[in-house]
């Protein structure tokens, strides 16, 4: 029997550990009906640090999925997995040991990298099940292990021999801080401070005949890409500076003569209309290189730093050449005009460090040959909420490069390719010898198939993160080549295409869009049949937890302060889809409705016997039909609810029909008719709504359900259990629900006239139906006498005052204010056809409202109830 107070320390440790202990979670493959597998493609957290407040959030919401299809009767399979390769993990060890990559070579770099994730790992797995989550612990994963290493290389292998990579010498996305290639989907817009610099160029030479300018004007915002500047282009419309094309420019300081062209995508609206071409300063240039075939003059290099392409400029970082070369533009008189600008520029998402464009060999994914096809993947996939899937429409239809899946970094997998040093033909791995690192492992040939030179040259580039990442599925399903059939083949089909991809909305165009394209690529299957995407947690203010800004929320300082199931009950606090801020307040609502659950199963407890009661369901008084029918409609909604992922909804559902419906009016009752003698009607209803509130809470409230549940009613765990379904018992729920509206008001009728909850009421009028509920209405308020009809009361409604909307009434009345109070006050007034006449004056309606009040005007005193009128008549 549940004894004292909840103590949830003690109870959430407990279960914790036992849940670990006995694999109470484990997913069971050899032994299930693979028609009934719930597969869960949980997201690896990326090893960047310790666990935020994030992770709690999404985790716990894929934590009620887990439990709840689990108790529908599916084997959940809800694995962990660790993603800790890349560039996050590597800049994590750099971090924690004061060094930087470059100063060692890769075996030896990525051996401190797997041992500084391995404690970080080892924080995330304990905290992971501090928090209660229903993962299996025996399938996790790493990103970085052999086996994962292995499969994101047959990937690699398998992609290119169907013909979707390709290695190219191209304009290439590059962060200089990170000094590695990125993809599109690693960018992001920042809002930062900059200049336009308005500068004059010079014009070399003009059309026989035809006098022009000796200089035209050009703004900027980086003028350290001046070396780099290969053309100047003019929009084919503006008439104001057509005369230029056809002639070329001087570029100051440096001295290049460009061709000034004309070209459709010019801005005419920004700056002066004419801009120049710089090898490359965005991607318009790069379109302009190719369009035109342009030169190429790359003046900063992978670091940031200037080439000898910037003369004497070289050397200097970018910012250092650009605040040199502003000043010496004055000097010569190049420098027209600066002048403060706010604007939106392109930065590496993991470091914050604005991007450049630089040629590099670098390995590419095909995307955009294919963009309609990933579109219709999405659609086959069912979207929660719906309108997520427009980010993910938006991200492809705004894509304009292929994936480039190289970086150039220490941790990571490597690519399994060997060059020729002759003729650069490139060599790959034998799938048997996988997963190979050639920097340390020799090619599978001892001659090039193209040339027969027998040197080569080992590819020191590493796979993407999200190139392993986009994997999850296969990795957790046993994707593998098959040597027999000599193809790739899936080992665990029940789990291949997963049932749910669950993830936050911030990485769409990351790892979703990835994820789907890698796998549809490898089986021809849309890898998922859902998707619920969850929002970020934000701050009491609304805003998105940053370390720079000083407001994050660690996990343990809330479950130090708060019980774990509190937080749970906070996660299902918003749609999924929307932003959720934290506030203590929620967590406080949670810590009452525990209070709450754990006193009435006290009172549950302590009114029944020890075994089940068996009532045949015809034998059931009134209420109690009532009661357990009303609990099957609830039990209906929130099941309908838990399907779609609408959790706040069935939470905030469930938690006001157990406390004010089962524990402010039925429990009330009902412990008033057991103390008053045997009901074995009322002990049966008990037991069994009691039952299943915990198997309905349990999803949210896992650990106090489960001290409840094994205390109370059994011994195993609530978690294993089969999810209520409706009992099907019939009865006039309105009535029933009048009836106690009935005996809330005749308990608020006893409290306002100081009457104890016993005190005897000789005789009230019921207005409305309570037909069948009578007696419980009688025994339970201590009535003599219950009268009902369904006739009108006789009511009227009587006019208590008149409030005045001051704004409009002042400015109308100024002095007169006064006068209208006092009428109004005195009952000095009259209202016609909605207009208020009062001191000489006339309001129309919108000045005023009417306050009204419902009198009885029959014997006795009425109380109002929601869906009846009562009389006491005593």
């Amino acid at each position: 029997m549940p004894s004292g107070e909840y103590d949830p320390d003690t109870v959430e440790a407990k279960w914790q550990d036992q849940w670990v202990r006995e694999d109470t979670y484990a997913y069971d493959g050899e032994a299930v009906d693979p028609n009934t597998v719930f597969s869960i493609d949980s997201p690896p957290p990326t090893v960047s640090g310790s666990l935020h407040w994030g992770h709690v959030y999404g985790f716990t919401l894929q934590d009620f999925v887990a439990r709840f299809n689990r108790m529908r009767g599916d084997d959940v399979f809800f694995p962990f997995g660790y993603d800790d390769n890349g560039i996050a993990s590597e800049r994590l060890t750099e971090d924690e040991l004061g060094v930087r990559h470059q100063e060692y070579d890769r075996r030896e770099f990525q051996r401190m990298c797997r041992e500084v994730c391995q404690e970080y790992e080892a924080e995330f797995t304990e905290k992971m099940q501090n928090l209660g989550i229903s993962i299996d612990w025996s399938e996790t994963y790493q990103t970085i292990s052999p086996e994962v290493q292995r499969i994101s290389q047959l990937s690699f292998l398998d992609l290119y021999e169907q013909g979707r990579e390709y290695r190219q010498r191209a304009p290439t996305i590059w962060c200089p801080e990170c000094e590695t290639a990125i993809s599109q989907v690693e960018t992001e817009d920042d809002e930062q401070p900059s200049h336009f610099h308005d500068i004059a160029f010079e014009v070399v030479e003009a059309d026989e005949g035809e006098a022009l300018p000796e200089t035209f004007t050009i703004s900027t915002t980086r003028p350290e890409l001046l070396p780099a500047c290969v053309s100047v282009f003019v929009h084919p419309d503006d008439d104001a500076n057509q005369h230029l094309v056809g002639n070329h420019a001087r570029i100051p300081l440096f001295g290049q003569e460009v061709p000034i062209l004309a070209d459709e995508r010019v801005d005419m609206e920004t700056g002066s209309g004419v801009v120049m071409c710089c090898t490359f300063g965005d991607q318009t240039d790069i379109e302009w290189y190719q369009a035109h075939d342009l030169d190429l003059r790359i003046a900063i290099d992978e670091s940031g730093t200037m080439t000898d392409e910037a003369d004497e400029y070289a050397g200097l970082s970018a910012d250092e050449a650009r605040e040199a070369i502003v000043a010496d533009l004055d000097d010569v008189g190049a420098l027209l005009d600066t002048r403060a600008i706010t604007h939106t520029v392109n930065v590496h998402e993991r470091c914050g460090t604005s991007i450049e464009f630089l040629v590099a060999e670098q390995w590419y994914i095909k995307l955009l040959d294919k963009k309609d096809e990933y579109l219709d993947a999405g659609r086959e996939m069912d979207w929660y909420p719906e309108k997520m899937f427009t980010r993910y429409r938006n991200w492809i239809e705004g894509l304009q490069w292929d994936w480039s899946i190289s970086r150039q970094r220490s941790s990571g997998i490597p690519f399994p390719v060997w060059y020729c040093a002759e003729c650069d033909h490139a060599v790959m791995a034998e799938r048997d010898q996988l997963p190979v690192d050639p920097l340390q492992d020799e090619p599978p040939v001892d001659a090039c198939p193209d040339c027969g030179h027998t040197a080569f040259v080992p590819e020191d580039d590493v796979f993407d993160t999200w190139a392993t990442s986009s994997l999850t599925p296969l990795i957790n399903a046993g994707w593998e080549w098959d040597p027999e059939s000599e193809e790739m083949a899936v080992e665990r089909g029940e789990l291949y295409p997963v049932n749910l991809r669950p993830q936050g909305h911030d990485i769409i165009s990351f790892w979703l869009f990835h994820t789907v394209v890698k796998c549809y690529e490898h089986t021809g299957e849309v890898p998922f049949d859902s998707v619920m995407i969850n929002g970020m947690v934000l701050d009491e203010n609304r805003e998105k937890m940053s370390k720079s800004k000083g407001n994050i929320v660690a996990p343990d300082e809330v479950v130090a302060k708060f019980p774990v199931d509190a937080a749970r009950y906070w996660a299902a606090g918003s749609a999924v889809g929307d932003d959720l801020p934290y506030k203590e307040k929620g967590l406080r609502a949670g810590e009452k409705l525990l209070r709450k659950l754990w006193n009435a199963s006290k009172l549950v407890d302590s009114l029944t016997p020890d075994d089940p009661v068996d009532v045949d369901h015809d034998d059931l008084q009134e209420l109690d039909r009532w009661l357990l029918a009303s609990l099957d409609d609830e039990i209906e909604t929130v099941t309908a609810r838990m399907a779609a992922y609408e959790f706040s909804k069935a939470r905030d559902r469930l938690r006001s029909f157990f406390w004010h419906t089962f524990c402010d009016d039925y429990l009330e009752i009902a412990k008033q008719r057991l103390r008053e003698g045997d009901d074995p009607s009322a002990a049966y209803t008990l037991q069994v709504a009691h039952r299943r509130f915990l198997q309905l809470f349990a999803p949210f409230l896992a650990h106090i359900t489960e001290e409840l549940w094994r205390d109370m009613h059994g011994d195993g765990s609530v978690h294993r259990t089969s999810w209520p379904d409706p009992l099907g018992l019939d009865a006039d729920v309105a009535a029933g629900e009048t009836a106690l509206s009935v005996v809330s008001a005749l308990r608020r009728y006893k409290s306002d006239n100081q009457l104890s909850m016993n005190a005897d009421l000789d005789g009230v009028t019921v207005y409305g139906d309570v037909t069948g509920f009578e007696a419980d209405i009688q025994r339970v308020m201590h009535v003599g006498d219950l009268e009902t009809t369904d006739e009108e009361p006789p009511i009227e409604s009587v006019v208590t005052g008149i409030d005045l909307d001051y704004a409009l009434v002042g400015p109308e009345f100024g002095n007169t204010v006064s006068e209208i109070d006092a009428a109004i006050e005195t009952g000095d007034y009259e209202i016609v056809d909605g207009t208020l006449r009062v001191a000489g004056v006339e309001l129309t309606d919108e000045m005023f409202s009417v306050e009204e009040e419902r009198r009885y005007t029959g014997a006795g005193e009425m109380v109002e109830a929601d869906d009846a009128v009562v009389i006491v008549r005593n």
